[in-house]
């Protein structure tokens, strides 16, 4: 017989077992359903409001007067809403279905990389929209701050990817790194309220829930990386995402979609 030892077994991230998989794949797909639903109906609802994004390029060597911005593309909002809930519509579907097993392979490795996939796109269009709604609307300012916040979700990706079970110490270098790319947007966002004449109740409302939303999902992955009561079980924290995405993401889509109807 051979002496040759066998290679442990890589650690699984704590809580990942059968039942709590089994409980999670019907969250998503129960989130399936939800967010499809309103999708739909965010669809059906819809008004013909839209925001237009400008474009505005220089004419003449580096000092000449950049002209007017000008009208490049209208973008319906209902529309925009619609595709950021089929966004998560699709992935809790994914993971509920034809991906099931890499997603669960991936928990069990303390991980989840079809969430940050579609955190990168779906948060990515509320915040361009919620730029709109303050008068940020310039192609290249929407291009920069789109950049920040993948920056950041990407940031969220590498925290997990960094700090595998089973490790001797934790790392938060990269969620503090997304933290700072995420504040990118926020500051622009805050610049154009302060700055503007006249703001709409709604508009405030909209930046404030946003705001605390967001900070939500960074601060469910800070609890889970600090390990804080129930929070020890990387499963419970991907619960939490889970819980969040149907609230928050239901939260943010209905004020922006109320907001488009009040103009």
């Amino acid at each position: 017989m051979s002496d040759t030892p066998r290679p442990s077994p890589a650690p699984v991230a704590t809580g990942v077992d059968e039942a709590r998989l089994a409980g999670l794949r019907s969250w998503n797909l129960a989130l399936t359903v939800l967010h499809a639903a309103q999708a739909a109906a965010v669809l059906v609802l819809a008004s013909s409001f839209a925001v237009t994004v400008t474009s505005s390029f220089p004419t003449g060597p580096p000092g000449t007067a950049v002209p007017a911005p000008e009208p490049l593309v209208d973008v319906g909002v209902g529309a925009a809403i619609a595709v950021f809930l089929a966004l998560a519509a699709v992935d809790h579907l994914l993971t509920g279905t034809v991906l099931r097993r890499r997603y669960e392979q991936d928990l069990r490795r303390g991980i989840n990389r079809f969430r940050w996939v579609e955190y990168s796109l779906s948060s990515t269009i509320m915040v361009l929209l919620i730029c709109a709604y303050t008068g940020i609307t310039g192609l290249s300012a929407l291009i920069g701050i789109a950049g920040a916040n993948v920056a950041m979700i990407l940031f969220g990706w590498l925290q997990e990817l960094v700090n595998p079970p089973g490790r001797a110490r934790t790392t938060m270098l990269p969620f503090w790194s997304g933290c700072i790319a995420g504040a990118a947007p926020w500051v622009a966002i805050t610049a154009n309220i302060v700055g503007a004449e006249q703001v709409p109740g709604f508009v405030i409302g909209i930046f404030v829930s946003l705001f605390v939303f967001f900070m939500s999902f960074a601060l469910n992955q800070w609890l889970q990386y600090r390990q804080v009561g129930p929070w020890r079980s990387y499963a419970f924290g991907e619960q939490a995402y889970l819980v969040l995405s149907l609230v928050a993401k239901s939260a943010l889509a209905w004020q922006v979609f109320a907001g488009s109807l009040a103009t």
